[in-house]
């Protein structure tokens, strides 16, 4: 007897557009209370008590991504997390998700599964619904584009305007792990299109690597400072490096503020990469981008509720309106702050 075997390479053409989009979105199920109605009709239909915050970003092959040591499956996760970034740093929850892809005929049906396979992982993983979206060709190339929705709770939207002088500045984690994770897959990448045969070491690269690859998003910080009972008065998340990210709240603010060199928290992998590439930490912390961790500022009252607290470490504090923005470094000399990180054009 012969068994039917399944095509390992299915064509796009050869399901168009409606049939790929029920393929790829069959595993989306609707299951908060908010999602009225999701994937099938032409909107989804929400419902939210008081504000809702939204927020989108694109991702483009050859910009964003290389498909050369990113794995479509990762690409799916990262494009939902990094969008579920931007909604955690309001202190919001989010709810759900939306994504809309623009692919050329290189790709397969069985490699947008794989891609898709990311997405519901992500969604399951952050409790977040995927409700809709759109497909379309590309002429070269693969686009996600990533709309995120998310839910305020009753005591307000936490803005990037908020912060006050004497206010303390906190990151959460660890900054510059994703740069430099980023930096070892471009560098293997390299070696591999010289020598096809060679086989990467990536075990000491393992916390580095993945930071770049699978990112988290950190919806914990946001639940951690409820039951602490802290309310950060700014907050904004770190995707284009940390000294990009305090100038945003000290312009927004209207403040200056003083980050400390010796505070920014760094991890041993990290330091020893750096070291490895001949690279200075510290400016690959400030400058590195994509670390995806949240940066805010508390009032001094507040300090005692998260001292000692392992995911948070006060990293400086604002200064008067008018103040320039400073780093001290470990040699307790002042020098100014600036913006290094990514630029999108």
């Amino acid at each position: 007897m012969i068994e039917d075997q399944k095509p390992s390479k299915t064509p796009l053409e050869a399901l168009g557009e409606f049939a790929l989009i029920k393929q790829l979105t069959k595993a989306a199920q609707a299951s908060l209370p908010s999602t009225k109605l999701g994937i099938g009709d032409d909107a989804a239909v929400l419902s939210h008590d008081g504000e809702t915050v939204v927020s989108t970003d694109m991702l483009v092959e050859g910009v964003h991504f290389d498909l050369g040591y990113m794995p479509l499956k990762h690409l799916g996760y990262k494009a939902v997390v990094v969008n579920l970034s931007d909604i955690y740093a309001m202190n919001a929850q989010a709810t759900q998700v939306l994504l809309s892809i623009a692919v050329s005929n290189r790709f397969i049906l069985e490699a947008l599964e794989e891609l898709y396979a990311g997405v519901h992982l992500a969604c399951k993983t952050y409790g977040v619904d995927l409700v809709g979206g759109d497909t379309t060709s590309s002429k070269q190339g693969l686009q996600l584009s990533v709309t995120a929705i998310g839910k305020v709770p009753k005591k307000g939207a936490v803005l990037r305007s908020g912060a006050n002088e004497n206010d303390l500045l906190v990151v959460s984690g660890d900054l510059g792990a994703a740069y430099m994770g980023l930096q070892v897959l471009a560098r293997e990448n390299e070696v591999f299109k010289v020598n096809p045969n060679h086989k990467p070491d990536l075990a000491p690269y393992t916390y580095l690597v993945e930071r770049q690859l699978k990112p988290e998003a950190r919806k914990d910080i946001v639940s951690l400072l409820e039951v602490l009972e802290v309310k950060p008065t700014s907050m904004i998340d770190i995707s284009d490096g940390l000294s990009s990210e305090v100038l945003h709240l000290c312009k927004q603010s209207e403040l200056g503020c003083r980050v400390y060199e010796e505070k920014i928290p760094l991890d041993p992998q990290f330091i020893s990469v750096c070291e490895e590439f001949k690279v200075d930490s510290t400016t690959i912390a400030l400058s590195g981008g994509e670390d995806y961790e949240l940066l805010f500022t508390i009032k001094q009252e507040d300090f005692d509720k998260i001292k000692g607290n392992p995911n948070l470490s006060v990293i400086g504090h604002m200064t008067a309106k008018g103040d320039d923005a400073n780093l001290v470094t470990r040699g307790n000399e002042v020098i100014p702050l600036k913006a290094q990180g990514w630029k999108a054009f």
